[in-house]
């Protein structure tokens, strides 16, 4: 155990980072989510056919080659960003297909009915689903938010990958210090976990508070 007592200040930073990391996606992959899934509901049918191809694209490509792609590529057209700024902008389009998807399930169980009526009322379109359907949508979809959350948290290991010290890159570098990897990553995959289940909680108690207000 003395070589994570003895270690703590980077195992901290990393996990600071590991945060940092995910909320900062999240908040991205959220507004992503939300536009796309207007894309994939949209009457118009070339804002459909974008809206898919978006999904399908990022979806069908692991995010480990979209982080190499987007930090080793985009400085060889001029594009040059920090590797945190990259990898969060990166996580945060990728979970953003995810998370469209989501929200268009949870759009499409919103009665018919509903959107007719704003509609005769005289809302547009984009009105109607920003002031009506929106609402009711993201509360029928919290659970499947807050698995997308997790699992954003679990791909910001990935970064890692591309040169940023979060959580995983952290404990891997304290391996290499002290050849002690069972402790040391037992340690890393325990803060994963803890943080899973801050995730569920806050999942959990926004579901039951958005299900009495329905």
């Amino acid at each position: 155990m003395n070589v994570i007592t003895d270690h703590l200040g980077e195992f901290g930073d990393g996990l600071l980072l590991t945060v940092e990391l995910t909320l900062l996606a999240l908040a991205g992959a959220l507004a992503t989510g939300i536009a796309v899934a207007a894309m994939r509901v949209s009457p118009v049918r070339v804002l459909r056919a974008a809206g898919m191809a978006y999904v399908e694209v990022l979806q069908n490509i692991p995010l480990l080659v979209w982080l190499v792609i987007a930090v080793f590529g985009l400085p060889e057209i001029g594009v040059i960003a920090g590797l945190f700024t990259t990898s969060v902008i990166v996580i945060a389009l990728y979970q953003g297909a995810y998370t469209a998807e989501a929200i268009r399930s949870g759009i499409n169980a919103v009665p018919a009915g509903q959107g007719e009526a704003a509609r005769a009322l005289g809302l547009t379109f984009v009105q109607s689903l920003r002031l009506v359907v929106l609402p009711q949508a993201l509360r029928t979809v919290v659970q499947p938010l807050g698995n997308i959350a997790i699992m954003t948290l679990m791909n910001t290991a990935l970064a890692a990958a591309v040169g940023v010290v979060e959580l995983t890159a952290a404990a891997n570098r304290v391996n290499l210090a002290e050849a002690q990897p069972i402790w040391i990553f037992v340690t890393a995959g325990l803060a994963y976990m803890a943080l899973s289940a801050v995730f569920g909680l806050v999942t959990g108690g926004l579901e039951r508070k958005l299900a009495i207000l329905r």
